[in-house]
Parts: structure tokens; sequence; C-alpha cells
């Protein structure tokens, strides 16, 4: 059995996760702009999120932007020891909530700098590069991004490099440059098209850290997990968690909320026991969206 505490571990560059964690996104207003609608309560779910045991915490200073990190920094600081905050690179905000590259060496070197300030930290735990845009990953070099993260690194403002909304040949071209500890990509049991990547990165001890877990912006719906989850007395995010959890050991969930009973609901799927039946009948839902 697993549960938000036994669910395991999984190396995330020098530390050592639990593997069920939060991502901050939510806290943000609508569309990931400007405050969030019930200020105190975002305090409540992070501070609510550390105490129940979590011990790593997804973020991004263009969340906002700057909101999440600002939130994180009110209710969290000074940080639990044993907290890893992981924070991304590659996107500004524009005044009308629009989704900007930022990838310029300057561009990224700011951000660095933001983030520290805005979380106040010395060095940040991890930083992932941003690459793809909001339809998924988009080929090319990331030679020059990655270089001015690692010279960052080398300069002890980042412990440790991550990639987001990247190919394979990003990755490895990444880990050419710097030693890469996680990947961030957008998975979950009806969106599988990395499915072989998991299992590359999982011998590599490489975390794959699944964004949209629960659909993202159109949640996951699907008469087979609703079926399951009714059988199994639970939620059917909950039944979709549990599956990530069972999918493969290097996965670290970052699921997101601004709600205290979602965020409950979210860590319940810890406690989810999925047998080999249920978890054959949960693969028939993301067949119709792996690729030939």
């Amino acid at each position: 059995m697993t549960d938000r505490h036994t669910a395991g571990h999984f190396p995330l560059g020098d530390r050592t996760v639990k593997r069920l964690g939060y991502g901050a996104m939510q806290l943000a207003g609508p569309g990931v702009f400007g405050p969030p609608k019930d200020y105190a309560t975002a305090l409540a779910v992070l501070r609510e999120a550390v105490a129940a045991g979590v011990d790593h915490i997804d973020t991004s200073d263009f969340y906002g932007p700057h909101v999440t990190n600002l939130l994180i920094r009110e209710a969290l600081h000074p940080y639990p020891a044993n907290l890893v905050i992981v924070t991304k690179l590659g996107a500004v905000r524009g005044a009308d909530a629009s989704w900007i590259p930022a990838l310029t060496p300057a561009d990224l070197t700011r951000g660095v700098h933001d983030n520290l300030r805005n979380l106040a930290l010395e060095a940040l735990d991890v930083v992932n590069l941003r690459v793809g845009g909001i339809h998924g990953p988009s080929d090319g070099s990331i030679e020059a991004q990655f270089t001015t993260l690692a010279e960052l690194q080398r300069q002890g403002l980042i412990r440790h490099l991550g990639l987001s909304n990247v190919t394979s040949a990003q990755i490895a071209e990444g880990r050419r440059i710097a030693p890469v500890v996680c990947v961030q990509n957008n998975y979950n049991l009806a969106h599988r098209a990395d499915d072989a990547l998991i299992d590359e990165l999982a011998a590599e001890g490489i975390a794959y850290v699944p964004f949209f877990p629960l659909g993202g912006f159109a949640p996951l719906q699907s008469s087979t997990l609703s079926e399951v989850a009714t059988r199994l007395k639970a939620t059917p995010m909950q039944v979709a968690l549990a599956w990530l959890l069972h999918r493969s050991p290097n996965i670290l969930l970052i699921p997101g909320t601004s709600s205290l009973a979602h965020l409950r609901e979210n860590l319940g799927a810890g406690e989810l026991v999925l047998p080999d039946a249920v978890l054959a009948e949960l693969d028939t839902v993301g067949r119709g969206t792996m690729p030939g």
C-alpha cells in the first residue's frame, strides 16, 4: 500500500524527495495571471501542503507574474530544511496576460535573479529551462540557453538543472552540457506520448515530472476512469494520480490547486492501491492517444 508518506521517494538532484509534491501555478489568478482569488486561502494551501509532508514545490516567476513566488515566500520562509523549490525559466508575461518567450542569455540571467529575489533564496534548488510553447515541444537547439544556465550554476546561483517541454533530442543535447536532474513534460493517463521517454529516464536515474497530471486546462474525462473511481470509492482525479505513481518509480507528481479540499483530495491519491487488473483497465484510456 502507498500513502503520501510511503508512496516512495526519488532523487531530485542531491536530495531525495517524496514522490507526491505540489504545483503552485493555480495559486495565481485566472489564466495564471494576477493575484489569487483568495489570498488567505492561497497561503493556507501552501502551509497545509508542507504540514502534510510535501517536500517539493514547483513554481515559476512567470506565474502571476511573481505572484506564486511571493506567496511561497510569505507562507513558508524561512523554509523547512527538507523543502526543495523547483522553478522554471523561459517566458515572461505581457500586460495582456500573454506568454512571451524569454530565452536570451540576458532573459535567463534576469529570470534567475528575479526568482532568487522573490523567493528570498541565495541559490535556486532546481531550475527548469522551459523550451516549448503552449502546443508542446518544438524542435531546435538549446545549446545557447542551457549553456547560460550551466554558467549560472557554476557561479553558485543554481544547484541543479532540469528541462521542461522538450524533445528527446533536446534532453540529450542538454546532458552533454550539464547534468539534467529532471524533465517536466505533458503526460497523464490520456496523454502518453512520453511513455518510452519515461522508461529511458528511469534507467538513467532522472526524475520525470508530468505537468497537467490531471489534464490541465482540459480536465481528464473518461467513463472508464469514472467507473474505476466509483468501485474504489475514490474520485477520478485521485485514481488518475495514483495511476501515475504506479506508472514508473521516477515519476514525481506536482498536482496543483488553490483549494484546501482539493489539496487534501490530491494528497489522498497516495493512499490508493491499484490492483493489476485495474491498472490494465486504466491502460486502455490512453491507447487512443498513443502515437502510431
